[in-house]
């Protein structure tokens, strides 16, 4: 008696109540989810039986039908084909060469009268066109812009480069005038420096030359031209090819050139 006791479950027990709650968590939010998405399919389902079709939709419906059914001998004309001996199936025409099925039905189901659907194809291409120019104008303007912009850098590399000519042409002036022992350069702007110190002195006297050009009125191409026309005369010194020739002979037959573009 005390073993068939001990064999039955204690339903106070901890095992017993622990079976009994181990439940997954999030299972019973699951069920509750599941159901409502059970209820609200079939509410849907309901209210699409239950729903009265419109109008509209009921002549569309008759009209897809009767489009899908071929004719029968109950339609008047189907029953005079026959009677000339037409068949089902065959083409119309003596030969037999016209057509086979009958020509499609367009219903026009809209309120718009009759070539709307056409100016509006039409207004649709315009608009695509105008928008196909526009992209077209502000390509070229943004590609002339960065032509433009192109340019202005050029030049302004191309400046740079002058100056950086100018100022070696003055450099080399200076060190080939001092070995000939000349102290005073032909221009106040053939000197590097020697310039800004000749202007000073010029604006305390106040005395000009008309007959003379000033160095403010030359540009920095117009004094590098001067500059070096000078140092291959009188110095036989080319500042591109970095070498002072032994004569005149000697400087036009291994120089390429006045210019900075007869050494590229």
């Amino acid at each position: 008696m005390k073993l068939n006791m001990a064999e039955e479950e204690d339903y106070m027990s901890d095992s017993f109540i622990n079976v009994q709650q181990d439940i997954r968590p999030g299972l019973p939010m699951l069920r509750q989810i599941r159901e409502a998405r059970r209820k609200e399919e079939k509410q849907q389902e309901a209210n699409l039986k239950n729903r009265q079709k419109s109008l509209k939709e009921e002549e569309q419906e008759r009209r897809d039908i009767g489009l899908k059914n071929a004719l029968g001998c109950e339609n008047k004309g189907f029953a005079l084909l026959q009677k000339m001996g037409y068949k089902s199936g065959q083409a119309l025409g003596k030969s037999g060469g016209g057509i086979v099925e009958p020509i499609p039905l367009n219903v026009k189901t809209g309120k718009s009268g009759i070539g709307h659907e056409a100016l509006l194809k039409r207004k649709a291409e315009e608009k695509l066109e105008n928008y196909r120019r526009k992209i077209h104008v502000k390509t070229q303007a943004e590609e002339k812009a960065a032509e433009q912009f192109r340019l202005r850098l050029k030049h302004k590399q191309d400046e740079v480069k002058l100056e950086g000519d100018l100022r070696r042409s003055q450099r080399a002036c200076q060190q080939l005038d001092t070995q000939k022992n000349i102290q005073v350069p032909r221009e106040s702007w053939y000197w590097l420096g020697l310039e800004e110190e000749t202007e000073e002195e010029e604006e305390e006297e106040k005395e000009h030359d008309e007959d003379e050009y000033k160095s403010e009125d030359l540009s920095v191409l117009e004094k590098l031209q001067i500059l070096t026309g000078y140092l291959r005369e009188e110095h036989l010194y080319c500042i591109w090819c970095g070498t002072a020739y032994e004569d005149k002979e000697d400087l036009s037959s291994n120089c390429p050139g006045p210019t900075s573009a007869d050494h590229d």
